[in-house]
């Protein structure tokens, strides 16, 4: 299934940037930056060998999605480990001195086992030159072929269309982007180039499954192992769309709650007793009906007040994403948007808070009638937190509204609002010489400036490093919009991956640039 004779002949980097539409006339090639000499020359190449071995780090992403590295299924739990020791192996060959370390125990499947092992490691030590912390994620979400895969979903499959898509399991989440990292340096070791940066990496094998045990380690390492840290970079997210390449600067945090409504201590029967008693599938809905708006206004009085006004900065970066409604309603599936506003859109997807229904547990849900009257219901909520709307306040404020808007219903049941599960919400200072130094390798590699974009969805474990370590955080992807993270057919195109390995390069150099 993995053959690069086909690859190499048809998806080449050069033939593939030739032939996508990029749209040029949006590109600015009027503001030249200038490398040190030293970088410059490195980078060219470092370029130069990236692309003349290309089946070589291709070959290497093919090993790893040839471990079925899935955290959350104690059956894989062997082969999380061999995905740690493959990674040692293969940061050992390139100069780095890495180790896997243990976070503790946890229960999966019923039964207490290790954490996977978090992989450190770091190269240089040079005072004089910056120190860059980069993290990603080994482990995987679970794939059978039977769900809907093309092709095997652990055996990395070149397209056989001819398209460069490279199939697999963790290809773009987050195996791609993790390789990328070691082809930088083994293009440098290999060309005789001296890294620029002080290099230190963290690669943890529980990202798909929480991240347990690694806020701690991270706190525990603070002034051992993460002393020195200049500034971070991950790379665990996707461009907006499939044409521009983007940084991110920010990050929704999520509440997640239910409504609990309890009665009767049994089921009952409609025609028995519909009419007679307070149904708490009707307090259920009417509650669940008044906590958002068919426009997709928050009800909730109190959270609007809470969300921060936009700066003038910030207008100006939504206003500059590449993006056309177009974008958007092709990956819904059609026209269903609140608005046709581009920049409402990006801002109602990224930069505001949002309330979503999820489901109700405990309902009759199977095909056909039943006319049961559930004696117990739970609604399922998510608030997306934004800056200034935090965990605790924001649900402060839900627990308040639900129960004094229960109280009006004038019903015997119970209800009771919990809070199931939370992550704070994340924002960096976009203007910092790390995202700088994003800025121009983008511009170098992709011929393009970023866009510049704040994600929908949550990587908590940002929160926790920016928070513990207190360094600025450069969210820099690697992947398309399209790669379909966490889906059947995952991919990460070829280009992607052999520019990524090439930005990843320059992004070094440029901090260095910057230093100088």
């Amino acid at each position: 299934m993995f053959t690069l004779g086909r690859l190499i002949r048809s998806t080449s980097t050069s033939n593939i940037i030739a032939k996508r539409p990029l749209r040029l006339q949006r590109v600015s090639f009027v503001r030249p930056f200038t490398h040190i000499p030293y970088s410059s020359m490195a980078t060219s190449k470092i370029n130069k060998w990236v692309d003349e071995n290309q089946s070589h780090l291709i070959d290497r992403l093919a090993k790893a999605v040839g471990i079925p590295s899935v955290s959350g299924n104690i059956a894989y739990i062997k082969d999380v480990e061999r995905m740690a020791e493959f990674l040692i192996e293969q940061l050992t060959e390139l100069g780095v001195k890495a180790e896997t370390r243990p976070v503790g125990k946890h229960q999966l499947d019923g039964k207490e086992v290790d954490l996977p092992p978090v992989v450190i490691g770091h190269i240089g030590n040079d005072p004089n030159k910056k120190t860059l912390l980069i993290y990603g994620h080994y482990d995987v979400q679970p794939a059978l072929k039977e769900d809907g895969w093309k092709f095997d979903p652990f055996t990395l499959t070149v397209d056989p269309e001819g398209s460069g898509k490279l199939y697999g399991r963790g290809s773009t989440d987050d195996k791609g982007p993790v390789l990328g990292w070691l082809n930088a340096l083994e293009a440098h070791k290999e060309t005789g180039t001296e890294l620029p940066v002080n290099l230190k990496m963290i690669f943890e094998g529980m990202e798909e499954n929480g991240s347990d045990g690694l806020d701690k380690f991270i706190e525990s390492e603070k002034d051992k192992f993460f002393a020195g840290v200049d500034c971070m970079c991950i790379s665990d997210n996707y461009w907006l769309d499939t044409k521009t390449p983007c940084l991110t600067y920010g990050l929704r945090g999520i509440n997640y709650y239910e409504i609990r409504i309890s009665g009767p201590d049994r089921d009952l029967h409609s025609g028995a007793f519909g009419g007679a008693i307070h149904e708490p599938m009707t307090d259920l809905i009417s509650l669940m009906s008044k906590l958002v708006s068919p426009q997709g206004e928050i009800l909730i009085p109190g959270v609007k007040d809470l969300i921060a006004p936009v700066t003038k900065d910030e207008q100006e970066k939504f206003e500059a994403i590449h993006f056309e409604m177009k974008d958007i309603h092709d990956a819904i599936g059609g026209d269903v948007t609140l608005t046709n506003d581009t920049v409402k859109t990006l801002m109602g997807r990224m930069r505001n808070p949002s309330l979503s229904l999820h489901g109700i547990e405990g309902a009759f849900s199977a095909v056909g009638s039943k006319t049961v009257i559930p004696c117990s219901v739970k609604g399922k909520f998510s608030i997306r937190l934004v800056p200034n709307l935090g965990i605790k306040n924001t649900t402060d404020l839900v627990i308040k509204y639900v129960n004094d808007e229960f109280m009006k219903l004038g019903s015997k049941n119970k209800c009771q609002v919990v809070l199931t599960h939370g992550g704070e919400p994340w924002i960096t200072d976009p203007n910092h010489y790390s995202f700088r130094a994003a800025h121009k390798a983008t511009e170098t590699v992709w011929g393009q400036a970023p866009d510049y974009t704040r994600e929908g969805g949550s990587i908590p474990i940002t929160l926790e490093f920016a928070n513990i370590l207190g360094v600025n955080i450069c969210l820099l992807p690697v992947g398309r919009g399209d790669d379909g993270a966490h889906s059947t057919n995952e991919k990460l195109d070829t280009s992607n991956y052999i520019q990524g390995t090439k930005l990843f390069a320059e992004y070094m150099h440029n901090l260095a640039a910057e230093q100088a």
